[in-house]
């Protein structure tokens, strides 16, 4: 399946882009399984598996960990956010 993949602030510039469409196996159906997938990618990458305060979104909704994902679904990292 193909997902759509963004990266926010610092994980961007880590990184080295803003994002990729990306085929994953067919094992990779959760949050969990994506950020682990990532971060086999070695390198910086594994800031998306090691990173305690990482938020992801599926389709634009906040998501947790267990939270499924399917073919086409946007999914996009960000470290947390403070306003003032």
């Amino acid at each position: 399946m193909t997902l759509k993949l963004l990266y926010f602030a610092h994980l961007r510039e880590a990184l080295g882009t803003g994002g990729e469409d990306l085929a994953v196996p067919a094992h990779v159906t959760d949050v969990r399984t994506l950020r682990a997938h990532l971060a086999a990618r070695g390198g910086t990458w594994k800031i998306l598996e090691e990173s305690q305060n990482l938020r992801t979104a599926v389709n634009q909704q906040m998501a947790g960990q267990d939270s499924l994902i399917a073919a086409g679904d946007e999914v996009a990292f960000f470290p947390p956010v403070t306003g003032g």
